[in-house]
């Protein structure tokens, strides 16, 4: 059984940057960060694969958050810069026993396997 636990949220101010950690037990062969805003649906931001390391950013992250593994530390993070007001919400790591080869299908579905309970990130002016 996987079990994943965020941390590393907080309030930043728009142009900061915060490093989100996600602690991983049990094997994966995916895993990605998700986010939710108030009143809206839950969304991918990033993927790796835990294997190659091979990694996909959405388009609205690219350039300013990394996604990245310690697999000594079995940790996941998200490394995540030049925030902006619409990157406020609560992140969400998650986990698949499965391969996942389509990084733009996967983003778009919650349909993973694994979750944690959220960190909450707020982007203030």
């Amino acid at each position: 059984h996987v079990q994943l636990v965020e941390s590393g949220g907080g309030t930043v101010q728009a142009g900061g940057s915060l490093r989100l950690s996600c602690a991983v037990s049990g094997l994966t062969y995916a895993m990605a960060w998700f986010r939710q805003a108030p009143g809206q649906e839950r969304e991918g931001v990033a993927t790796i694969n835990p294997h190659s390391a091979t990694s996909y950013l959405v388009d609205s992250v690219k350039g300013r958050f990394t996604i990245s593994q310690d697999n000594a530390k079995n940790t996941l993070y998200l490394q995540m810069d030049n925030l902006r007001l619409e990157d406020t919400g609560k992140y969400y790591c998650t986990a698949d026993y499965i391969y996942r080869s389509n990084p733009t299908m996967d983003m778009k579905t919650t349909d993973w396997t694994y979750w944690g309970q959220g960190t909450q990130v707020t982007v203030s002016s």
